[in-house]
């Protein structure tokens, strides 16, 4: 769950928690005004936690993590945070029109990919390699490039250097179309399944209306 949705869940249920538990320990109860602040912050603080806690064990649970496994993928995630920062202040800054098409691609791409991530964490597994190798690949490249680029004289060697990254960062950016084809996978093969029993049904049902004019045609 976005963490400010859950936080504004919380907090809507907490407050008003907060503010009844002053007001049973205040006029009831008759404890002073600032003992009936203490305790109904206590309350408050308490919903605060204990929601948070069944919140947090029922997204675990909707997608088959353990906390450690959460942990761990989080951390790498925000790594790739920075790294996709990085990437896209290289992409912006680079002016070369040649390469427009392939930074594009690498932008929408790395996107893609990382947003999947952060909507159903379990989807990390399927893209280690774009978080553990490719990503850093292009990040490094993709700022040399930029550098490179960016000076107001160029030597053959320069220019050289510069043809050979941009021919890289092409073949980077195929290789980053692999790795979103193969974090969407799943999704490819039950799609298709759910087309061939679709199709099925239908079949199913076009014989069932038409039983004689099928066994002519047959």
């Amino acid at each position: 769950m976005n963490p400010i949705l859950s936080f504004l869940i919380r907090s809507f249920v907490a407050i008003p928690i907060t503010l009844i538990t002053w007001l049973l320990c205040y006029f009831p109860f008759g404890q002073t005004f600032w003992s009936s602040i203490a305790i109904a912050i206590f309350g408050g603080v308490l919903t605060h936690l204990i929601l948070s806690l069944i919140m947090n064990t029922r997204y675990l649970k909707k997608h088959q993590l353990s906390r450690k496994e959460y942990r761990y993928i989080k951390k790498n995630l925000a790594e790739a945070k920075q790294k996709i920062r990085r990437l896209n202040k290289s992409i912006f800054k680079i002016r070369d029109i040649s390469s427009v098409k392939y930074r594009i691609d690498l932008h929408r791409i790395t996107k893609k990919i990382y947003k999947m991530t952060i909507k159903e964490p379990k989807r990390f597994y399927k893209a280690e390699e774009f978080y553990f190798s490719h990503l850093d690949s292009v990040v490094e490249l993709t700022e040399k490039y930029n550098f490179l680029s960016a000076q107001p004289k160029q030597n053959i060697e320069m220019g050289q250097s510069l043809i050979e990254t941009r021919r890289t960062l092409n073949e980077l950016t195929k290789v980053l179309e692999e790795d979103l084809y193969h974090v969407i996978s799943n999704d490819i093969d039950t799609l298709n399944f759910e087309i061939d029993v679709a199709k099925h049904s239908i079949k199913q049902k076009k014989d069932s209306k038409f039983p004689e004019e099928n066994r002519w045609l047959k």
